[in-house]
């Protein structure tokens, strides 16, 4: 529409009479293009069948959309995406698509278990979201999945030698080729930039003229992607508790992750020094030195190293205050020679990442021990006592050898969209922050203390982002929730 109000103008100002019959000619030809499109969309949403979902105790409603396995063939073959809506209660603005990351995640399932969470913005709104291509049955997902060894896997230990290096990419290849053979088609397209065209496809099917995007945890990579693919179809996009994929300078992303840890377990040091374990911090730097040489043993035959130590204690610091007696006590312990207390309750025992189907095509990995040594000798300078742990310095050790490239790599925002709101708690505003920063007018939601993403858990941020999302209220800069 206001692209019609230029040229008017621009034939109002050039040509009297003449000009204002052709203006008046531009605004019906606007006017009838404009009910053309609300009537295709209509029709694409129409086409949409929709009935109860699975196992439905919501109301909530559920319609397949077929869309390409490889979105440069749009000829080829198709696989089926399950979409689910929850209707408005009141007088609908339009839809709200919503996605709760993992990377991929069943979010018909989240949407059932957690549907109160979504009652004031449906009152607005309807609530769509979809289960992500490629994690399927295994994930409770209905949408078509990869038949893949989805698992988890200890971080592999940072090569020593050239031979190590090819070693572990022999690992992840071998890892990586059953997912693979089960499925190459669909192996190959399962970035974030992926998902962000099925979410386009998704907007066109419910007939929207334009997106209002709720992306958490992993998904806000889905919203960076679709942003940058399609720039001029976002009306309101929330990044919540995400990392940012939208940085022209990688290895200094990686510096602020790196940065970011540091800072869970300054928070930690600060506190033990105004309490009762003033002596922690050097007993910290004591266990690391201890660590990197030998690594210090714990129960059932397990023995970490200084990285692994690393990776534990940033996972207690940034749990906050009632993490932090336990951390303490067992650092004394560690220091003292045994590592017990660090033992998760639950599942590997060491630091651990998933099947890296998504991570492993959306994000840099080093190409030769060279590069590797390069970015660990650099994190450990700027995080002294969190080091490479809990990055993806660490987290893209599983995608050297990887038998598929970046197809998704990192790269900056275009300027020209509308405001980006991003929320998040320790560390992860200041990473939204850095994203949504690109795009002028936006603003970021802080919590000051621990947690990921805040929509679910939040009732001030929630506020917030539901009014952003409904009326482009976009909240004043410097919120805290």
């Amino acid at each position: 529409m206001l692209k019609s109000i230029v040229i008017a103008l621009a034939l109002i100002g050039s040509g009297g009479l003449h000009a204002q019959h052709s203006a008046d000619q531009v605004r019906q030809s606007s006017a009838d293009q404009v009910r053309q499109g609300s009537a295709d969309r209509a029709r694409q949403a129409d086409a949409l069948a929709w009935s109860a979902c699975p196992d439905d105790k919501i109301d909530m409603l559920c319609a397949d959309l077929q869309v390409p396995v490889d979105w440069r063939k749009p000829d080829g073959r198709k696989i089926t995406l399950k979409l689910g809506r929850l209707k408005a209660t009141g007088a609908a603005k339009g839809s709200a698509l919503v996605a709760y990351g993992g990377p991929g995640a069943p979010g018909i399932g989240y949407t059932q278990r957690f549907p109160d969470q979504w009652a004031e913005l449906r009152a607005h709104m309807d609530v769509v979201t979809w289960d992500t291509r490629g994690y399927g049955k295994q994930f409770g997902g209905l949408s078509t999945g990869l038949p893949c060894l989805w698992s988890r896997y200890p971080i592999a230990e940072f090569p020593e030698d050239d031979a190590d290096f090819a070693r572990l990419s022999d690992t992840n290849r071998g890892i990586a080729e059953h997912c693979r053979q089960s499925d190459p088609e669909l192996f190959a397209n399962m970035s974030s930039a992926d998902h962000a065209r099925d979410m386009e496809a998704i907007r066109k099917a419910l007939g929207a003229a334009e997106l209002n995007y709720y992306g958490a945890s992993y998904a806000g990579f889905f919203g960076q992607a679709y942003a940058r693919l399609f720039p001029g179809q976002v009306r309101t996009m929330v990044l919540d508790g995400t990392w940012s994929h939208s940085s022209a300078d990688w290895a200094r992303e990686l510096e602020e992750m790196a940065k970011s840890n540091e800072e869970f377990l300054t928070r930690f040091f600060t506190w033990c020094k105004a309490g009762d374990c003033r002596d922690v911090p050097r007993t910290w730097r004591a266990l690391l030195a201890r660590a990197d040489r030998t690594p210090i043993p714990a129960k059932d035959g397990v023995a970490y190293t200084g990285r692994d130590l690393r990776s534990f204690a940033v996972s207690s610091a940034r749990q906050g205050k009632p993490a932090w007696p336990k951390l303490a006590k067992a650092i004394r312990a560690a220091h003292g020679g045994d590592a017990s207390a660090f033992v998760p309750e639950r599942g590997h025992r060491y630091p651990d990442q998933s099947t890296g189907v998504t991570e492993c095509v959306d994000w840099p990995r080093p190409a030769t021990r060279t590069d590797l040594n390069a970015t660990i000798a650099r994190l450990r300078r700027v995080a002294p006592n969190a080091g490479t742990a809990n990055s993806l310095a660490t987290g893209t050790l599983a995608c050297v050898g990887w038998p598929a490239p970046v197809t998704n790599p990192p790269a900056p925002l275009p300027k020209t969209l509308p405001p980006l709101l991003g929320a998040g708690a320790w560390g992860e505003s200041d990473a939204v922050g850095r994203v949504v920063s690109q795009v002028p007018g936006s603003a970021t939601i802080t919590h000051d203390g621990p947690g990921h993403t805040l929509y679910g858990t939040n009732p001030c941020a929630r506020d917030h982002i539901n009014r952003y999302l409904t009326d482009e209220t976009m909240p004043p800069r410097g919120t805290k929730c």
